[in-house]
């Protein structure tokens, strides 16, 4: 029998004084990253929070593993393109934050976030306070703690938006790392097509508001990916076919 996917959306409408998003449809399966792209302005972060459980759709179904879930709230781990870091807490609180709101004692939180430090190369910063991280470590640490919140399935929206071209390179081989070795499923926003198309397994394309899907496209590149790739014939080639979409 065939697995459902970890993550479907069927027919999901959202307004507010207008129509934002208007019968979207897509699937996510379990451990595939899935890039959503579309004009600005198009109602990507309000997708986002009807996934999430922030806001209520008007009508369509979300299913979580081929189970409609209504209340969704804590069911995701949300990443926002600022890292909303608490600037009075030091790294590894911060990251522990995020265990201790799934529910964990507090020896437990600390023990976990630690090795979370550990395994993803930011232990030299764990007593750092934000304000003296560079842009780039504090998305890693807003990274680590969303994935302490719920390392199942990840919606992160523009996480790297604010970030130079070099940094956010890094950081794209960065959450690749992390997603191989935790075996996560991922959902994200970017306005970034090269971004899109170098993280993900398949890309969705957005209309502009009301947001409906346009297309879908399969990203037929092998992994693990390296940033060469980019200059690939297939690569430029497909970032011809999303440039002509939007």
């Amino acid at each position: 029998m065939k697995k459902p996917p970890k993550l479907g959306i069927k027919n999901l409408s959202v307004t507010f004084e207008t129509e934002i998003i208007k019968n979207i449809s897509f699937k996510v399966d379990e451990g595939e990253i899935v890039s959503i792209i579309g004009p600005s302005g198009c109602g990507k972060s309000t997708l986002f929070n009807a996934i999430s459980g922030i806001l209520d759709q008007d009508k369509g179904s979300i299913e979580i593993d081929g189970s409609t879930e209504d209340q969704r709230q804590g069911r995701f781990g949300y990443m926002f393109q600022e890292p909303l870091l608490f600037p009075w807490l030091k790294v590894w609180e911060n990251v522990m934050l995020g265990f201790e709101i799934k529910g964990l004692e507090k020896k437990q939180a600390k023990t976990k976030a630690v090795d979370l430090l550990k395994k993803f190369d930011l232990f030299r910063q764990a007593n750092f306070y934000p304000d003296g991280l560079s842009g780039g470590m504090k998305q890693k640490a807003a990274l680590l703690r969303t994935i302490a919140f719920n390392s199942d399935i990840l919606l992160l929206d523009e996480p790297f938006g604010s970030l130079d071209a070099i940094t956010r390179s890094a950081l794209h081989l960065y959450l690749l790392e992390i997603w191989k070795k935790l075996k996560l499923t991922i959902i994200f926003t970017t306005h970034d097509i090269r971004e899109a198309i170098f993280l993900s397994d398949r890309v969705y394309v957005l209309s502009k508001k009301p947001a409906t899907v346009i297309t879908s496209i399969k990203i037929d590149l092998s992994r693990p990916r390296k940033i060469e790739d980019q200059t690939s014939e297939k690569f430029v080639e497909i970032e011809r076919k999303l440039m002509s979409l939007l």
